[in-house]
């Protein structure tokens, strides 16, 4: 995470978090970290806890590391100094968190959705410059406020990812975020475990849409209904056709490589990605939504486009003696069918290797089966499954390749794999299937 000079005292945070501060009330912290081990000199330490760590434990480790004070919860048997005794080291960080945001004078964008969220944040990014966006997936309740913490004061907007896996987690948020413009990629099916049902999903990430500031626009997926609620905010919709700004003339190239014509009020604007992936073209589109919802020089905007970087394990394509797309860094239901459908375009013998698609609740054996459909309605001569099937061999028409692990799958893959193929590998994060594609780039390189 970027240094910033907040220039605030441990006394005024103590003020912002209700807490008691015990010695140094007059010393000035330049940022704030929850790590103890980067970036701790001239610190504000907030002790973290969860289930596997204690951030307690490393207070010391921080002073030591020139900290200027450590926040740490009441009880917690810390009595190192200077420090900041509070109820909740989570909520304080919220708290603080709000108190930045109460000094950011530039625009906030804020984006949501069950898949796109950060492709779109790094479209964002590259299109307005000189903005500050989420490190990584920065998007929950820790990531959001060391977010807005970090915004350098010279940044021209700062652009936020925020996720949510039930209702009323962006809402907890929002004092944080109030954004003046609100994005939901898409809805889809995930975390159906938490939201229960098609209308908890949609709102959920409405929420976003009811934490824009007064007079703020909502940029929304026209195919999404449940999202069109009338009223206000201001909205500018995004996708196929009658969409304010709307997809067309989409083609991509041997790496998957979306060009296409963007069609806005404004007139047409020809756009092609550095980014591979198909969907990267409605993330696009949304994005725009934003340049138009901030009164920007769209032509110039797209211009920026093509300077965007993807985040690691994002439809990361190696070439090699046969070709490697790193997909791995999570999965859905959509998120899949448009990573087959990129990878099946490239024009070589396409092979998939897929994980679990987690946290699907009712709908895990139906998605997982409809997904191996896909895998062989969009050609693809081989499917390796790793780890638990889920109902992938299910829709597949022809015999699955079966992996308990990640050196199962390397092996299988050695016997099945040619030169000039593309292997897709892609699952839910808590598979770590980087780690094979990893490896297959390691092959195909050799």
């Amino acid at each position: 995470m970027k240094t910033v000079s907040l220039g605030w005292t441990l006394e005024a945070a103590a003020r912002a978090v209700d807490g008691t501060l015990v010695g140094g009330g007059d010393a000035c912290f330049s940022h704030v970290t929850t790590d103890s081990r980067h970036d701790v000199a001239g610190s504000l330490f907030v002790a973290l806890g969860g289930e596997h760590f204690d951030g307690h434990r490393f207070v010391t480790q921080a002073i030591e590391g020139d900290a200027v004070g450590v926040l740490v919860e009441r009880g917690s048997g810390v009595d190192v100094e200077p420090r900041i005794e509070v109820a909740s080291t989570g909520d304080a960080l919220a708290a603080l968190g709000v108190k930045r945001r109460d000094e950011i004078e530039v625009p906030v964008i804020a984006v949501t959705g069950s898949n796109g969220k950060t492709s779109t944040k790094d479209l964002l990014s590259a299109g307005l410059d000189g903005s500050w966006a989420s490190p990584r997936s920065f998007n929950n309740e820790v990531g959001v406020p060391l977010t807005v913490l970090a915004t350098p004061p010279d940044a021209t907007a700062l652009i936020l990812e925020v996720g949510t896996r039930a209702r009323g987690d962006i809402e907890w948020l929002s004092p944080i975020v109030r954004p003046v413009v609100s994005v939901v990629t898409n809805l889809g099916v995930v975390h159906m475990e938490t939201f229960g049902s098609r209308e908890g999903l949609e709102d959920a990430k409405y929420e976003l849409v009811d934490a824009l500031e007064a007079g703020g626009t909502a940029v929304l997926p026209l195919d999404e209904p449940g999202l069109q609620r009338g009223g206000e905010p201001a909205v500018i919709t995004f996708g196929g056709a009658g969409a304010d700004v709307e997809v067309a003339d989409l083609t991509t190239d041997d790496e998957g490589r979306p060009s296409f014509t963007l069609r806005t009020s404004q007139g047409p604007l020809n756009v092609t990605l550095p980014l591979s992936g198909k969907y990267q073209a409605l993330n696009a589109a949304a994005a725009v939504g934003v340049a138009i919802a901030l009164g920007l020089d769209l032509e110039a905007f797209v211009r920026r486009l093509a300077s965007a970087t993807g985040s690691a394990w994002r439809m990361d394509v190696h070439v090699g003696r046969f070709t490697v797309v790193n997909d791995a860094y999570n999965a859905s239901p959509p998120s899949v069918s448009g990573a087959l459908e990129t990878v099946a375009a490239m024009g070589r013998r396409p092979i998939a290797v897929l994980g679990v698609m987690a946290e699907l609740g009712s709908v895990c054996e139906e998605e997982h089966e409809r997904m191996g459909r896909l895998v062989g309605k969009f050609g693809f001569s081989e499917l390796v499954v790793v780890g638990p099937d889920h109902g992938y061999a299910l829709g597949f028409p022809r015999e699955v390749h079966r992996a308990a692990n990640i050196g199962d799958a390397v092996d299988v893959l050695a016997e099945i794999v040619e030169p000039g193929d593309v292997v897709l590998v892609k699952a839910s994060r808590s598979v770590g299937l980087e780690r094979l594609a990893l490896r297959l780039r390691e092959v195909a390189s050799s």
